[in-house]
């Protein structure tokens, strides 16, 4: 009997989770494509920045629900593939910011800071339904730290916004550019980190002790 309920309470705990990264998943999805054609139409390095972070965070999410059933060491492999993808987008920003150093281009700072409000929102509810799980495992952990640093990164754009506006320079906003792809890639380094212990854990780290 005692079996019986610890099952049903997983399966039950599952399926909340389930429900929560499909609507975090579609939030994502929706904010990349707000933040993508607004940073593009303004000019933006640092809406670009953040539209590529939640085009990863999207697929995140998504690995996140295709492994949520599988075994734990599944989860845990998933997060390490997480991790590569978060790195890979943070290069891409970075490589985006080299290139409007030579392409001088002010940006629409009245525009980055309506998305940048708004994707704020958003992110910040997301946040707050992923954080009662984020010690689950390094699956739940990796979705959470996703949505942490969108919010960090749309706290940025407003920032680089301001900054504009102020100064009528586009430095400001490729200076949070550059800070939003690397959180991302502390983040990835966070997650690697983590995976590596709990392969360690379950006996399954590759990497021969010294």
């Amino acid at each position: 009997m005692s079996d019986s309920c610890s099952h049903l309470d997983e399966e039950l705990a599952q399926g909340s989770k389930r429900r929560i990264l499909w609507l975090v998943f579609c939030i994502n999805l929706i904010m990349f494509f707000v933040e993508g054609i607004s940073g593009w139409l303004a000019q933006s390095n640092a809406l670009m920045a953040d539209a590529l972070d939640m085009l990863g965070d999207s697929a995140i999410y998504a690995f996140t629900l295709f492994v949520i059933q599988l075994d734990p060491i599944w989860r845990t492999r998933a997060g390490i593939l997480k991790g590569i993808i978060m790195s890979l987008f943070a290069l891409g920003i970075l490589g985006s910011a080299i290139y409007r150093v030579y392409y001088h281009a002010t940006p629409d700072a009245s525009t980055m800071g309506i998305v940048g409000g708004l994707a704020l929102a958003a992110n910040l509810f997301c946040a707050y339904l992923l954080l009662q799980f984020k010690n689950d495992d390094v699956n739940m952990r990796s979705a959470w730290l996703c949505s942490r640093n969108d919010v960090l990164a749309n706290l940025g754009v407003l920032v680089a916004a301001g900054g504009v506006a102020w100064t009528g320079s586009h430095w400001p906003d490729l200076a949070v550019g550059v800070i939003i792809a690397v959180l991302i890639l502390q983040s990835s380094f966070g997650i690697f980190k983590d995976a590596r212990l709990e392969l360690k854990e379950n006996g399954t780290d590759p990497t021969p002790s010294a």
